[in-house]
């Protein structure tokens, strides 16, 4: 199955930030035995790397991505742990193009018309839009969904249990990132079980 169709049928991205390796394996267990298997393991720690190799050790039907990757070196990082996707907070040409020499997917964020244009002539047709809610949400993604015909959204970024399904209904919104189902502050207090529900519940709302 493609990374497109995988993640189309996922709808909901759990976006992660682990500080502490140790809580890899727990978390991705709360992920694949409610439902979700798919997360985005954030380049804000210097836990991720490792956290990535462990989720992929532990559960290799998990499919994971790296997140917030700024430069070559951290897809070198998340290729060798074992991350299937790429995901930029932002669109770097030189990160797009390390990539794809790589051949490795990359998602990168964009916001605005230049920087979808750019992405497409970089190859690219799959772009989180990124900061969603910030940059306009839903009726900007209409917008800039209108003149190009190719492209195709994860937004991320103020997505949230009460508004996805706004999004996910939107012609080529194929997934959304979330954070509200893997908050830190859960990751934190190793509270697997509320994650569990958070996670089931995040899967009944996008079905």
């Amino acid at each position: 199955m493609s990374l497109v169709k995988k993640l189309q049928q996922f709808k909901v991205i759990p976006v992660i930030q682990i500080n502490n390796v140790d809580h890899a394996i727990p978390l991705a267990k709360a992920l694949v035995d409610n439902g979700l298997p798919v997360a985005e393991v954030t380049f804000r720690t210097d836990a991720a790397a490792a956290s990535i190799k462990a989720m992929r050790e532990a559960y290799p039907e998990l499919c994971i991505g790296a997140g917030t990757v700024l430069n070559a070196q951290q897809v070198d990082l998340a290729i060798e742990a074992g991350a299937e996707f790429i995901v930029a907070p932002g669109l770097n040409p030189n990160t797009v193009k390390y990539c794809q020499d790589k051949n490795i997917a990359i998602i990168p964020g964009v916001n605005n018309p230049s920087q979808v244009e750019q992405a497409l002539e970089l190859g690219l047709t799959l772009l989180k839009f990124f900061p969603a809610e910030a940059s306009g949400g839903v009726n900007m993604i209409k917008s800039l969904l209108a003149p190009y015909g190719d492209v195709a959204f994860m937004p991320t970024g103020g997505i949230s249990k009460a508004n996805i399904n706004n999004y996910l209904t939107l012609d080529r919104v194929l997934c959304c990132g979330g954070t509200w189902m893997v908050a830190t502050s859960l990751i934190e207090n190793e509270q697997w079980e509320q994650i569990g529900e958070l996670v089931r519940e995040a899967v009944a709302v996008t079905q």
